[in-house]
């Protein structure tokens, strides 16, 4: 077994790619605000722009599995540094539709690479699934939370393309440090999670893999247009003129109290049944979602608080469910597989805001990403009476 260290420094390095992951994909959302303005530009049409950014994070994240039995999984991580270096850095420089869109889609492309390979990473250097997965989550709360206030403080000061020049430069230092400390692939502890016995209750598995599909998929949507409409929906709806660095520092506190949930998912992971865990956070996402579709002002900040700490707690429930459920050996392509499904059809999640704020505002939208949390708590409570039988098997990691 390698020393402690070892597994530590991969730890870290995951978990800083994580936050830096949701950085880079949340700038545009906030960024756009400004450079609609500067650009003479509509934020409907503007913000469609990311579309291909958001469906290229799912579609790819498909081949990572495949490619990191070829590549290696350190390498690709590498990659992902880069190669959101590179494509911030073309970001910056931009300034028609289509360099946009285009700068955009290789973000996604890159940004594809974390999940699926860096799940991977962080379950074989594993101790403790549940707090790994917690804090892992953490960091990429925090990722997300600080691209609305970060974003909103470099575009406010500096002007919106110092919004992506600086995380590029970040990106760049980050990647070298990891090519220069970071273990290389089969550095892993000995500790990492089995796969839990195959058995399923009084239901078939493919009937269980397809419930967790759905749930994967309408979860993905939920996450995605809760996090898009995020920073423009309390500029609009707040009730207040504030300059844009006060919106971005509301988002932020939205997305901080996720972290906080996802500390907590994280311990219960260790300790209760996986589909209970389940089952409870499918009931505050479309409860807060439905809250902040109806109200104005801080009602909506509360319900926007918690349909984003369910969103964000689910994460850790979805990656738990694959750590336990999934041999060793098949981890990072299962990974690719949950990622693909949870982020494609959410790559879709801009333009749907696009029509439903012009059909109806931010009342619209957030009712939309509602009915998609209403799925997921349907297939959870056909998940935990299915797989309860199961689930008292599953081992505790």
């Amino acid at each position: 077994m390698p020393p402690l260290s070892s597994s530590r420094r991969a730890v870290a390095f995951v978990n800083v790619a994580h936050a830096l992951d949701h950085y880079v994909l949340l700038i545009y959302p906030t960024a756009v605000i400004a450079m609609a303005a500067d650009l003479g530009r509509d934020y409907g049409p503007m913000i469609a722009l990311s579309t291909g950014a958001f469906v290229a994070f799912g579609l790819f994240a498909l081949p990572m599995g495949w490619l990191a039995e070829r590549v290696g999984r350190r390498n690709l991580l590498a990659a992902f540094f880069l190669g959101c270096a590179a494509s911030l850095a073309g970001l910056s420089a931009s300034s028609t539709p289509t360099s946009i869109a285009a700068w955009l889609f290789a973000l996604g492309v890159f940004t594809a690479i974390y999940h699926p390979v860096g799940a991977s990473l962080l379950v074989s250097h594993a101790s403790s699934l549940g707090r790994a997965l917690g804090w892992n989550g953490v960091f990429g709360n925090l990722g997300s939370a600080f691209a609305s206030g970060g974003t909103a403080m470099l575009a406010s000061t500096l002007g919106w393309r110092a919004a992506f020049l600086a995380p590029a430069a970040l990106c760049l230092a980050v990647g070298l440090a990891y090519l220069t400390f970071a273990p290389k692939d089969g550095e892993a502890r000995g500790g990492a999670p089995r796969a839990a016995p195959a058995s399923n209750g009084g239901m078939r598995v493919p009937a269980l893999l397809a419930l967790f599909a759905v749930a994967l998929i309408a979860g993905g949507m939920t996450f995605n247009i809760t996090s898009i409409a995020l920073p423009k929906a309390i500029d609009e709806r707040l009730g207040l003129d504030v300059p844009l660095a006060v919106t971005g520092a509301l988002a932020t506190g939205v997305f901080l109290f996720g972290a906080v949930t996802q500390l907590i998912v994280g311990r219960l992971v260790d300790r209760v049944p996986l589909p209970t865990i389940f089952v409870g956070l499918s009931v505050l996402q479309p409860a807060g979602l439905l809250l902040a579709a109806t109200t104005g002002g801080a009602p909506m900040l509360i319900g926007l608080a918690l349909a984003i700490a369910a969103i964000y707690g689910q994460v850790v429930v979805n990656d738990a469910m694959v750590a336990r459920y999934t041999p060793p050996h098949l981890r990072t392509k299962a990974y690719s597989v949950r990622y693909f499904l949870g982020f494609t059809a959410s790559g879709f999640a801009a333009p749907l805001i696009a029509v439903a704020h012009a059909a109806g505002g931010f009342g619209m939208v957030f009712t939309l990403a509602a009915a998609f949390g209403a799925v997921i708590f349907g297939a959870a409570v056909f998940f935990f009476v299915a797989s309860k039988p199961a689930a008292a098997q599953a081992p505790s990691g």
